[in-house]
């Protein structure tokens, strides 16, 4: 791995935990973590994306010292292990293990999606429903939405709810539900004409039900808490991951929650009695994590959706709490969360799967 390359997986102290997300993110689809090092660039540290998610669960704050959150005896090899690297991420089940030299100064990173052919895929969520809601008419992708359901607007040459299906497909799911209303006979006909591997059966809206209220309509009874998501977002994380967790917790729903940053744009002061000014910030950013609109449920959820009712899911979650039920979480990064709800999100999409170059 050249230098350039390898301070993409490098960070220095001082940092907080959402500058490791962000840093993370500029390469979370080849190892979802950062190597730390001190002022003299000698290896101290390693913080993945998994340390993050479970910090975030346990309460811990985002602009929190990344050192409260690494690993401070982190796996690496010298340059005379380093044709043992392929063994040693196999053995310790990790995506990247630095190389170092005498000064514990990292010289090369090797990852294992590098030195492997074989995709090391988990397909142990095979049996578990899908429910995708795809009965909107996508105003905000107007005139797009004018001529195609939002589900087929394309990405690239893929439409977006083929990408979506995809990611649950290498998981070993086969079966879909899809909730439709807009251009529902579009939606058919192209999975007709697709014959694709897995089933997909259409759940007919006779009029707008909201994210919720559609999933009333499925005939068939589950026995297994389902993924329910929305067709026009990616979310890049471990599916596996998500469902474990929801049964580990004993959630009755887990909602999948994005950071998004949002900067100031102006310099922010503070001010105490009588306006005396206390300190000045220059465009400071703020950080939330918000709604993705992808959640597992548990089957018995779905009786309190009232019939033939406007209903989001949203408005379930709020009943779930209401009624005593357990609502969670499971954080992801803001790069792990890819919408297409408006154009310039479309092409920010299209720049992550590097399908286009950023210009």
């Amino acid at each position: 791995m050249d230098k350039e390359r390898i301070k993409e997986f490098i960070a220095k102290l001082p940092l907080t935990v959402v500058e490791a997300m962000a840093k993370i993110d500029g390469h979370a689809s080849y190892a979802g973590l950062v190597f730390i090092v001190d002022e003299s660039a000698r290896l101290i540290g390693c913080i993945t994306d998994g340390d993050i998610r479970r910090w975030i669960l346990r309460g811990g704050e985002l602009n929190a010292p990344a050192v409260d959150v690494m690993h401070k005896n982190p796996i690496y090899l010298s340059i005379d292990e380093k044709a043992n690297a392929k063994a040693v991420m196999l053995e310790k089940n990790i995506t990247a293990v630095p190389i170092i030299d005498g000064d514990n100064k990292v010289i090369d990173i090797v990852l294992s999606r590098e030195v492997s052919k074989i995709k090391n895929k988990k397909k142990r969520l095979k049996g578990v429903p899908v429910v995708i809601m795809a009965g909107g008419k996508g105003t905000r992708l107007y005139p797009f939405t004018k001529i195609l359901p939002k589900p087929l607007i394309p990405i690239g040459d893929t439409p977006i709810v083929e990408r979506i299906i995809d990611c649950y497909v290498e998981y070993g799911i086969d079966e879909y539900y899809m909730t439709v209303n807009y251009k529902k006979g579009m939606l058919r006909s192209y999975f007709n004409d697709l014959e694709p591997q897995y089933t997909v059966k259409f759940v007919e809206e006779d009029k707008p039900l909201g994210t919720g209220g559609s999933i009333k309509l499925i005939e068939d009874k589950f026995d297994k808490p389902l993924f329910v998501t929305n067709c026009d977002a990616l979310i890049r994380a471990d599916y596996a991951d998500v469902y474990e967790h929801h049964i580990k917790c004993g959630n009755d729903i887990t909602m999948i929650s994005a950071l998004k940053n949002i900067t100031v744009p102006y310099g922010v002061v503070n001010s105490g009695e009588n306006g005396e000014l206390i300190s000045m910030e220059e465009k400071p950013t703020l950080s939330y994590f918000i709604n993705t609109g992808m959640y597992i449920i548990n089957p018995e959820t779905i009786d309190l959706i009232p019939d033939d009712t406007m209903f989001h899911m949203t408005h379930l979650v709020e009943k779930v709490m209401k009624n005593g039920g357990k609502v969670g979480t499971y954080p992801i990064s803001e790069d792990s969360f890819l919408d297409m709800g408006e154009f310039e999100e479309m092409k920010r999409m299209e720049q992550k799967l590097n399908i286009i170059s950023e210009k």
